[in-house]
């Protein structure tokens, strides 16, 4: 009900004066006085969403007498009296409970017929007329208690907003939802949801906030109830003295989060040219921190670690003076060899079909001197400048006759012993014969001979041996022919 209705009062029996209740000053619980003697001390300051509400518990605490527009007394068989009835001492009989204004002559007329009417009364029947009365104001008075006591008031602080409210919610909870105040698993409310709620209480809300700190090189994902960066960084304890930020220290973080990149001050040593400097720097990289400290890095000067790394907290950093220069190398590239079977050339033959050729490789090699001492040699660039050549190699798959008409019967184990002691692969001082027999090349490839004599096996030289006995006799061996017959 809302409180432009009214809700209006007759006494019970009629004739009596209308009263307003819901205009009526409210009387304090426990305390009966005439109207307009003392002052109202509630005075709730509702907010429109709990309106809904507080019409719905109003009528709850007057039931019927919210429901209409003026109160109905039951019949009077009804109602039973005890023989004696007595009521309060402050409750004043004598007088209206609620006397209305008089609003002319005529309506001053009828008030004066009706009181007379009721003092001519019996005082049985006066009091069964007021009874509905009091009991009507005590049920009132009682409901307002109950109904004023429910209320709360309250502050709540969202992110730092404080707003005063009054409320009928049980706990935090609840008065949260009445708010439309939405908490999620990184948020902060102080009392804990579900705690219960007295007047008086201060309840607070700290929304989380992503935060993706880069703090001295390393990323850190974390969430912070502060609002500003520089609470923030107090809660992680990081030192923000003479430290690098990407933004103000005053920045306000947003429900959306933020970004942060710091460089706490650090202390780092260089060691350059005999002397070493320590400095207190924030810098990013390794090199920012050389030149911070007043040292200069020219042409191939670098550092011990890497320029490009972040300076750690004590961390000693040595410059390196370099000077050197280039060296050009040349080497060979070894060639394949690759066999064939050819079925022209007797077994134990090879004969080279194309000889192979050593490729060419140039080799940049980078001399240097570090701090004046000289350094290894160290391999910068590789070219090939000549491909190898492959070597292409028959071998001979026929196989090798071992009898040559007119030479069978004479002692050639003799003619090998004097002429290279018995070794296939004897080679004389000037190394132009070779072989048991000592053939020269040229006669050995006329014979049919592959190579060269020595390299070929002994059967096979003794084979060539007995061809050239046939074509020239013994006189190629001048001094150990004559062995040939014993």
């Amino acid at each position: 009900m809302s409180n432009s209705q009214h809700l209006e009062y007759e006494p019970y029996g009629g004739g009596g004066p209308y009263v307003d209740l819901h205009n009526a000053e409210t009387v304090a619980y426990g305390v009966y006085a005439a109207p307009g003697t003392y002052d109202d001390t509630y005075r709730p300051a509702y907010e429109e969403q709990h309106e809904e509400r507080y019409e719905e518990r109003y009528e709850e605490q007057y039931g019927a007498y919210a429901a209409h527009e003026a109160y109905e007394a039951p019949p009077q068989p009804t109602l039973q009296l005890p023989e004696t009835l007595q009521l309060p001492e402050t409750v004043q009989l004598s007088e209206p409970l609620f006397p209305r204004q008089s609003t002319g002559a005529g309506g001053g007329g009828r008030a004066a017929r009706r009181r007379r009417t009721r003092s001519a009364e019996r005082p049985e029947s006066t009091m069964r007329r007021l009874l509905p009365q009091a009991l009507v104001v005590a049920f009132l008075a009682g409901g307002t208690t109950a109904f004023v006591a429910e209320d709360k008031a309250v502050e709540l602080t969202v992110d730092g907003k404080p707003r005063a409210l009054h409320t009928f919610a049980d706990d935090v909870s609840e008065l949260l939802a009445e708010e439309g105040v939405r908490v999620g698993a990184h948020d902060v409310v102080a009392p804990a949801p579900g705690t219960e709620l007295a007047s008086g209480d201060e309840i607070a809300v700290r929304y989380g906030r992503p935060v993706r700190l880069t703090l001295d090189g390393q990323r850190h994902d974390l969430w912070t109830t502060a609002s500003t960066v520089e609470e923030t960084l107090q809660q992680l304890g990081v030192r923000a003295e003479g430290a690098y930020m990407s933004v103000s220290r005053a920045q306000t973080i947003g429900r959306a989060g933020l970004a942060l990149d710091v460089r706490t001050e650090r202390s780092v040593t260089v060691m350059a040219d005999g002397r070493a400097r320590t400095v207190r720097t924030n810098a990013a990289t390794v090199q920012e921190a050389v030149q911070a400290a007043g040292i200069t890095l020219r042409g191939q000067d670098t550092t011990s670690v890497a320029p490009g790394s972040f300076p750690r907290d004590g961390q000693t950093v040595t410059v390196l003076r370099i000077t050197g220069a280039e060296e050009v190398r040349e080497e060979q590239i070894p060639f394949r060899v690759r066999r064939a079977d050819d079925p022209s050339l007797f077994k134990g033959t090879e004969a080279v079909e194309r000889a192979g050729q050593p490729g060419l490789r140039r080799i940049t090699y980078s001399l240097r001197t570090v701090n004046g001492v000289r350094q290894k040699p160290r391999r910068i660039r590789d070219e090939v400048v000549r491909e190898p050549r492959e070597q292409v190699v028959k071998v001979g798959t026929k196989p090798l006759p071992m009898s040559v008409q007119g030479a069978d019967g004479l002692d050639w184990q003799g003619l090998a012993v004097c002429e290279s002691g018995g070794r296939p692969n004897a080679v004389d001082p000037s190394g132009n014969y070779g072989g048991l027999y000592q053939f020269d090349t040229r006669t050995w490839q006329s014979l049919g001979g592959s190579g060269r004599p020595q390299d070929a096996p002994a059967a096979e030289q003794t084979f060539r041996a007995k061809k050239l006995y046939v074509r020239r006799g013994a006189s190629p061996w001048p001094h150990c022919g004559k062995r040939l017959h014993g």
